[in-house]
């Protein structure tokens, strides 16, 4: 029978964390120890997927807006927008909870002046937040200085944080990601690693919530308030723009059919080397590609990542059956085959990666067409994909 509540596992983990000094880490283990001992098999793998990240059970934010909405029957768009303005899901949960709908609106109001979406300047003080609604104010210093000196008394932007190179170019997405840690240095990656801050929405202006108006009213309080950035955008290496519909309203988290982006893609024919089978309605298919560059100094291929994305069901009923005809032995859900067959992905851009041999990796990699026309011998080099990283990051 089932063993444990969720009061008493989330008072379990505070408890660890809460734990410091010496015989810290024997305390943490015994504790955790006794709570697995008192959990059912299924708590068990519950549990082991919280502490390593790997429940893939979709409890998402956007799924905790719903759940708020449902069990207080509010709104989801009148949760939603408490979430977005107060950045705290707890507090927004349990005014929805105890006093409804009424008790969200008064929660809101007061939080106009200076709470949050991604950056909130109220006066001399700055919050800046994720989209995860995790507070990184003092992971930015440089950044919370640059609101400061806005020529604006209250504001809230909607925005991103970059790490640029001396010349203006956007540097690796680690690089930027590296920034925002909970355990880091932050003055000597602040000068190591400064980070820019490109702003892309106003919701809030100087007592006037714009929240709700169209997005051409939204971005004029934007180039009032903000020094000019756009024409740089392209010049100093970015991925693209946004063209967004001028009398779209503000929509929290995502684009939807108001903004779209336009950026170059890349493509590159390279080889497969295995498939692995998939799960869901992918069940009983070879789905995730390893995808191989040439390598012309050793003949073989060189292993540039994995992709299960832009396959329609006919394409992974032929590659299913293609691949098997190729393969030479099998790893657990992996097929391995003969690397023959070559493939046209296109992807966003080459990054660094520590976990091929060679040191990169494609991002956002996505199946356009295979090319039964092209031998392997005729397939992309590892210099070709050098030197699109190389051209990426040259100004860096």
């Amino acid at each position: 029978a089932a063993a444990l509540s969720l009061r008493e596992v989330d008072e379990a983990f505070q408890g660890m964390a809460e734990t410091s000094g010496p015989g810290s880490a024997g305390e943490r283990v015994r504790r955790l120890r006794d709570l697995l001992g008192r959990a059912t098999e299924p708590e068990q793998a519950f549990l082991r997927g919280l502490i390593f990240g790997e429940l893939r059970q979709g409890a998402q934010a956007g799924l905790m807006i719903d759940a708020i909405a449902v069990a207080a029957a509010v709104p989801k768009s009148r949760v939603r927008r408490a979430i977005m303005i107060t950045s705290d899901p707890a507090a927004v949960a349990r005014a929805a909870l105890t006093g409804g709908s009424e008790a969200l609106q008064r929660l809101v109001e007061p939080k106009l002046d200076g709470a949050r979406i991604q950056l909130h300047k109220s006066g001399d003080d700055v919050r800046i937040f994720t989209r995860q609604l995790n507070d990184v104010t003092p992971a930015l210093p440089e950044i919370v200085e640059a609101a400061s000196a806005l020529p604006v008394r209250e504001i809230i932007l909607d925005g991103e944080a970059i790490a640029l190179s001396p010349r203006g170019a956007p540097l690796p997405f680690q690089v930027t990601m590296s920034r925002f840690g909970s355990r880091i240095d932050v003055e000597r990656l602040r000068a190591e690693r400064p980070l820019s801050p490109f702003f892309f929405d106003c919701l809030y202006l100087d007592g006037t919530a714009l929240i709700d108006e169209p997005a051409a009213e939204r971005f004029v309080a934007l180039a009032d308030s903000l020094p000019p950035f756009l024409e740089r955008v392209m010049k100093t290496g970015h991925e693209g723009v946004m063209a967004k519909m001028l009398d779209a309203p503000y929509a929290a988290g995502g684009r939807g059919r108001a903004w779209l982006k336009i950026k170059p893609a890349h493509t590159l024919d390279l080889v497969v080397l295995a498939a692995e089978w998939g799960h869901g309605r992918r069940r009983g298919r070879l789905s995730n590609l390893h995808l191989g560059a040439r390598d012309p100094e050793s003949g073989g291929f060189v292993m540039l990542g994995k992709t299960f994305k832009g396959m329609t069901d006919a394409m992974l009923a032929w590659q299913t059956e293609r691949l098997l005809s190729l393969e030479t032995r099998r790893e657990g859900i992996t097929v391995f085959v003969r690397p023959e067959l070559v493939v046209e992905i296109a992807f966003n851009e080459v990054q660094a990666s520590r976990k091929y041999p060679a040191g990169l990796a494609l991002r956002f990699a996505r199946v356009k067409r295979y090319r039964e026309d092209k031998p392997a011998a005729e397939a992309d080099t590892m210099d070709t994909v050098r030197a699109i990283h190389e051209s990426r990051h040259a100004s860096s």
